[in-house]
């Protein structure tokens, strides 16, 4: 059966799936993979103090092996829309170039990995399509319940392909066989409030806080075979003080860590309580986390070999393995099969006038197409 990216891409945009909005995304999936001939569940999941999500679970053929694809179809939110020269979810294609939030973060990879899918047909086994709407989100609600929703019913997947931006240059030049995990804290400092004329009837909290920062910013680790070295960002300093004359009370700031193998949430958290510790002195601090991902690899192997054969040969291109850059909801899938990302540049996503060209659709569904015949070979 003929499937078409480009029109399943432009379907998609126009579905305004703002997280954690389902905006007809998955019903519009739902549809398509229904009279492709596949099985279609669309599960919500809740917990309290976050939203609810919409997640959809698609598959044909039955018994191993078992390959799953995994996106999103969440959205981050367009910004000042006037500011697009084309409309953030008409799907507009210019000059063989298709506009649209969500055109590669991921949008245009969901419709190229379902026209593969639908192209290759019942295979001598188990093709699945894993769909959140909270990748852009929490990830409370998405991929990690879904996962624990499919191992339930007896589902057991042997691989996955994620369709997160991986490329540079050309489609399929980079895939990502791991990510490094992902740290966030608050450092807040206590002191006490006073007139600036008079610092020894005050206790500025800055003194410490800079101190303690200082402390953060020491290099971590030098990276590892597979890995860059973490690095700990300060992304926040704030004291709410707007007086020149006024010793603040309290003075907070937020860090975030992206970390290798060489650590994982725990020894990093040590290592950094250790550093803050000492800095302080006695200064009176509290420190909350936010939750962790880990690290993750999926070291190079018959899974990996696969996809770089399968890009060879569907787009001419020499993939290279790579850790760098963000995370992905790889980092649930990684704990019941091999998994790796494979997908459009990301040069442009979350930013004005988000798109990607027909071509490169057309390329990535041809890659999706060949590591489906070749797994199921």
């Amino acid at each position: 059966m003929a499937a078409d990216p480009v029109e399943i891409a432009r379907g998609l945009i126009r579905c305004r799936s703002v997280t954690p909005t389902e905006g007809g995304a998955l019903a519009l999936l739902a549809d398509i993979l229904k009279a492709a001939g596949f099985e279609v569940h669309r599960v919500k999941f809740s917990e309290s103090g976050t939203p609810d999500v919409e997640n959809l679970f698609a598959k044909i053929g039955s018994g191993a092996p078992h390959l799953a694809f995994a996106g999103h179809t969440d959205v981050v939110p367009p910004g000042d829309e006037s500011r697009w020269a084309h409309p953030p979810f008409a799907g507009e294609i210019t000059d063989g170039v298709l506009y649209g939030r969500g055109a590669v973060d991921m949008k245009g990879a969901i419709a190229s990995f379902v026209a593969a899918a639908i192209e290759h047909g019942k295979p001598r086994g188990t093709i699945s399509l894993l769909i959140t709407g909270d990748e852009e989100g929490p990830g409370i609600n998405g991929t990690k319940k879904l996962l624990e929703w499919a191992k339930a019913r007896g589902e057991k997947l042997d691989a996955c392909i994620v369709g997160e931006p991986t490329s540079v240059e050309r489609v399929g030049d980079t895939l990502k066989i791991g990510r490094r995990g992902s740290l966030s804290a608050t450092l807040t400092v206590s002191g006490k409030q006073g007139h600036a004329a008079y610092p020894q009837r005050a206790d500025n909290p800055m003194r410490a806080l800079l101190r303690m920062l200082n402390a953060l910013g020491e290099p971590l680790d030098k990276g590892s075979e597979h890995f860059e070295p973490s690095n700990l960002e300060i992304t926040s300093v704030d004291v709410g003080n707007p007086a020149f004359n006024v010793i603040p009370a309290e003075a907070k700031a937020r860090f975030n860590v992206r970390f290798n193998d060489r650590f994982t949430s725990v020894s990093l958290k040590k290592l950094i309580e250790e550093r803050i510790a000492k800095a302080a002195e006695r200064a009176r601090y509290e420190l909350a986390y936010e939750p962790a991902s880990e690290s993750y690899l999926t070291k190079p192997g018959p899974l990996v070999a696969l996809v770089q054969k399968s890009i060879m040969e569907a787009a001419g291109v020499k993939a290279e393995p790579s850790t760098s850059g963000g995370t992905s909801d790889a980092r649930f899938i990684k704990d019941y099969c091999a998994v790796v990302d494979i997908g459009l540049g990301g040069g442009n996503m979350h930013a004005v006038d988000e798109s990607v060209s027909i071509e490169d659709l057309r390329t990535l569904q041809k890659i999706y197409g060949r590591i489906l015949a070749n797994y199921f070979a």
